[in-house]
C-alpha cells in the first residue's frame, strides 16, 4: 500500500489543523494506520493510531484530548484531527499502515508515506 501524508501547515497556539493520509494500491480497510511524529534534534515518536474498521483509536498521553483519528474506507483516508495545538506540536507527522501490528510501536508499521511539516508558533 502507498500512503500520502497532506494538510501540515503553519498555525498559531491553541488552533487547529487537519491532516490526512490517503492509501492506494491495496485494500485499505485491511490495515491498521498510526500517525508518529519526529520534532527537530528529537526520536520519532507515536501520536496516535486507528484499528482496521475504525473500532477502536489509541493516543499518545501528550495529545489524548487534543487530537482525534478517523478514517474513512471509502475514500482510503485516515485523518488526523489536531485541535489545541502546543508549540511543542511541531515537527513532521508522517502516516504509516500495518496489516497485523503487534503493538504501535515504529517498528510493527511495514508500509510509510512522506511526510508533512506541522508548524506552531507561539
Amino acid at each position: 500500500v502507498q500512503l500520502q501524508a497532506f494538510g501540515g501547515g503553519l498555525v498559531q497556539a491553541g488552533g487547529s489543523l487537519r491532516l490526512s493520509c490517503v492509501a492506494s494500491g491495496r485494500t485499505f480497510s485491511n490495515y491498521y494506520v498510526a500517525w508518529f511524529r519526529q520534532a527537530p534534534g528529537k526520536e520519532r515518536e507515536f501520536v496516535g493510531g486507528i484499528s482496521r474498521r475504525d473500532i477502536s483509536t489509541y493516543y499518545a498521553d501528550s495529545v489524548k484530548g487534543r487530537f482525534t483519528i478517523s478514517r474513512d474506507n471509502a475514500k482510503n483516508t485516515v485523518s488526523l484531527q489536531m485541535s489545541s495545538l502546543k508549540v511543542e506540536d511541531t515537527a513532521i507527522y508522517s502516516c504509516a499502515a500495518a496489516q497485523a501490528p503487534a503493538s504501535w510501536s515504529i517498528s510493527d508499521y511495514d508500509y510509510w508515506g512522506q511526510g508533512t511539516l506541522v508548524t506552531v508558533s507561539s
